[in-house]
């Protein structure tokens, strides 16, 4: 069965067709009409209501790989041989530079101890983990989950990565850092490509200011008992004027903020079941006192002896020292 005509792909299309006409005379004619002709027989696909299936086997073509090529014509397992290998070369690379841009591991300071589990459920993710110092013993940090899989989620990763460290350049209040990168992505992607995301910026006297776009709750772990700091926005790019509120909070001694993407939730048991919020409050409670390599550790350990996931699943552990 086609699958439902995808209108941002096919405007996708559209707008690579006219740029590929105005190279058609310039000394790249040969290439351009090649890959033009590409275009306007994705279109015709389109039109005969075929588009996404795959044109050996007539099952649907991975959503990552049309997002990030719309004139894909077959699924994975009937790509050429030459296919075949750039896609490999394409996926280690995507991995490659999604590990260079993860943050160093172990962060610590006078103040804080930070630590975080970055876990692909494939060979790239679509989660995304940042940590910024800020020079002045404190540091912005960020842990986030963009639509789809595959290479065009990691792509999209990417992007996010790029817009806050270019934003943090500026010096500008949390939640307007947090207005323009959804602008900044709203504007610079498809329609059907959004991020559910939660950043801060933590100081050394302990405070610390939240800013949650549609993102699953932070965790506050404070004498014994576990509180959720709730999302205050839509996910980034839904909306490109969407505004946003960050919520500030301080962290005394021994405080402890826990973030995580939905493969922690969603990792399910061979009853059906999902880990859920209430497990992970829980098992979070009972470990608090574990520095944050230790407390992240046995955290996943019980995720995953509890089932599987099908999603990306990061953890990321601050706690303040002194």
């Amino acid at each position: 069965m086609a699958a439902a005509p995808d209108f941002s792909l096919q405007g996708q299309l559209l707008d690579r067709r006219q740029r590929l006409q105005a190279v058609t005379s310039t000394g790249h004619a040969r290439e351009a009409a090649t890959l033009l002709q590409e275009v306007d027989a994705a279109l015709a696909r389109m039109e005969r209501g075929v588009y996404g299936l795959c044109e050996v086997c007539n099952d649907p073509v991975e959503p990552d790989r049309l997002l990030a090529d719309p004139t894909t014509r077959f699924c994975l397992d009937h790509m050429t041989p030459s296919e075949q290998k750039a896609f490999e070369e394409d996926l280690s690379l995507a991995a490659r530079i999604q590990r260079e841009l993860l943050p160093k591991t172990g962060w610590r300071t006078n103040s804080w101890d930070l630590h975080y589990h970055y876990l692909p459920a494939g060979v790239v993710s679509g989660d995304y983990c940042d940590v910024v110092p800020d020079g002045g013993g404190g540091f912005f940090f960020a842990v986030g989950d963009v639509t789809g899989k595959g290479i065009a989620a990691s792509m999209l990763m990417a992007h996010i990565h790029a817009m806050f460290r270019t934003l943090l350049s500026l010096h500008i209040p949390l939640a307007e850092m947090m207005t323009r990168a959804s602008r900044l992505f709203c504007e610079s992607t498809l329609p059907t490509h959004f991020a559910t995301l939660v950043c801060g910026a933590a100081s050394a006297d302990g405070h610390v200011e939240i800013c949650n776009a549609g993102h699953p709750p932070p965790l506050w772990l404070s004498a014994g008992r576990t509180q959720t700091l709730d999302a205050s926005g839509l996910p980034v790019g839904m909306f490109c004027s969407q505004q946003f509120t960050s919520t500030r909070i301080r962290l005394q001694p021994d405080d402890a903020l826990v973030l995580y993407t939905d493969g922690a939730l969603e990792t399910e048991n061979e009853r059906g079941e999902d880990f859920g919020l209430e497990r992970l409050s829980a098992l979070l409670a009972l470990h608090a006192a574990e520095d944050c390599r230790t407390l992240l550790s046995s955290c996943l350990q019980h995720v995953t002896a509890f089932g599987k996931s099908a999603d990306d699943l990061t953890l990321l552990a601050i706690r303040r020292l002194t």
